[in-house]
């Protein structure tokens, strides 16, 4: 697959990889000045980004950094973001400061990742009668630890 990027800005960084095996390709900051992010507060931070994949049945998830939820406690306020294949506009990575201490993103920080994932596009069908299972209606715990 390909994903085709368009900077919005001149100052964008394009995603990639930190390693050959990384799974994720960093995305960055597109910061004209610094952003202070307090303890408990969650801030839009721009990439200067848009793209287009080259198929319509992927997704662009984006997901958090683990150097900074652990170190910092800085990750993404949606847990996982989703970019659309048809969506067009800029990408803006929403971060929360779990932590104690103010954090400061700066242009040019790797701030989230990216990792193009496959979707379904299932035929939606309502009934009143769904198969029976050996689970059936057994939730939270009814497995075992």
């Amino acid at each position: 697959m390909k994903i085709t990027f368009k900077k919005l800005d001149e100052k964008a960084v394009i995603p990639e990889r930190a390693t050959p095996g990384s799974a994720g390709m960093d995305i960055f900051a597109c910061l004209d000045e610094n952003v202070t992010i307090p303890p408990g507060e969650i801030r839009l931070i721009p990439t200067g980004l848009t793209a287009a994949p080259d198929k319509d049945d992927v997704a662009l998830l984006i997901y958090p950094r683990s150097g900074l939820s652990a170190k910092f406690g800085v990750s993404l306020a949606n847990c996982v973001g989703i970019v659309d294949s048809d969506y067009r506009g800029q990408w803006m990575v929403p971060l929360i400061n779990h932590g104690h201490e103010p954090f400061t993103v700066e242009h040019g920080m790797r701030i989230a990742q990216l990792v193009p994932t496959p979707v379904l596009f299932p035929e939606i069908e309502v009934s009143q009668d769904l198969p029976d299972t050996d689970r059936g209606a057994g939730g939270f715990g009814s497995s075992g630890i």
